[in-house]
């Protein structure tokens, strides 16, 4: 039996959870199919799908040789188009790891325009927060927005755009507690606090007269910054939120910046993935196209 079929096989019904799509994905009848999938865990005497009468589950085993084997089979297929000067339709499964709040209209937007563009793709995006393992999980690619030094270098990262954080509360929580003129008035002021930050809520700052040291008083911390964008909105405190995420609010009178020319700092977006090697079609046009949009850098620089 044609081993290298059987890896296609295998990987088309851990994606779809079924042999019937996958067989009609690869033009094979649904029993060719469990049978391919069968000689793979006769070779490797393990099991890697589970099967009952509706359900079709992948096994502990077989998701660590899913991610390995799929990466491969990508990659041959890029190796092939390359050797035929045969352009490779961008198709499967894109697993990304994103931060929460990429979850906002203009990015809906350009995933949208992405999926008209390349239909074959499907996104599965985690917005966990987490920093992935992406080799071990099997992702496709993340979009991390931080300092280079932070970076795995054992990772390709790409950078795609500056992303601008303001300080930023609520009218009815700067009417309460007074709107700072200066950094000083900072001081004590209530912060919502991103998990990265300190947990004393002290922050260091190039400021007009030189380094100053701020002293907030955290009210909440968080890794999810959908969290604290939603309690600044309920007057809670201050934040330090992106720009693409708070546009909205901002222009239509919900939040404030704060010292709008003294608060602010940018981080580099960047898309990281594990190897430049053989790169997927699907992974290649993904970032291609994001880091072409012209709304994304725009949207966010404006804002300074």
């Amino acid at each position: 039996m044609d081993t290298l079929l059987s890896l296609r096989v295998f990987c088309a019904v851990a994606e779809l959870k079924s042999f019937t799509a996958a067989a009609e994905r690869l033009g094979l009848s649904p029993a060719m199919a469990s049978k391919h999938v069968m000689h793979l865990e006769n070779r490797l005497g393990t099991r890697l799908l589970n099967r009952t009468s509706r359900h079709v589950s992948v096994t502990e085993t077989g998701t660590l040789y899913f991610n390995q084997v799929w990466q491969m089979l990508d990659g041959l297929d890029e190796v092939e188009a390359a050797v035929s000067n045969v352009t490779v339709t961008p198709r499967g499964t894109l697993k990304l790891s994103v931060p929460v709040w990429i979850a906002n209209t203009l990015i809906a937007r350009m995933i949208a325009e992405y999926h008209l563009r390349y239909p074959e793709v499907c996104l599965d995006m985690d917005f966990s927060g987490r920093i992935v393992n992406l080799v071990d999980e099997g992702f496709d690619l993340a979009l991390r927005a931080t300092a280079p030094e932070k970076l795995d270098p054992g990772l390709i990262a790409r950078p795609l755009t500056k992303i601008i954080f303001h300080l930023v509360g609520s009218p009815a929580y700067l009417a309460r507690t007074g709107r700072p003129t200066k950094v000083a008035d900072l001081n004590g002021h209530s912060l919502l606090l991103y998990s990265g930050m300190n947990a004393n809520g002290s922050l260091t700052i190039d400021g007009p007269e030189g380094q100053e040291t701020l002293k907030f008083q955290p009210v909440m911390r968080s890794e999810n910054e959908t969290m604290l964008h939603m309690a600044a909105l309920e007057d809670m405190g201050l934040v330090f939120l992106p720009a693409l995420m708070i546009q909205p609010d901002i222009a239509e009178g919900r939040l404030e910046r704060v010292l709008p020319n003294t608060l602010s700092f940018s981080s580099t977006l960047y898309a990281v993935y594990p190897s430049r090697k053989y790169l997927s079609a699907k992974v290649r046009t993904f970032i291609d196209f994001i880091s072409s949009q012209p709304g994304l850098c725009p949207a966010i620089e404006n804002e300074q």
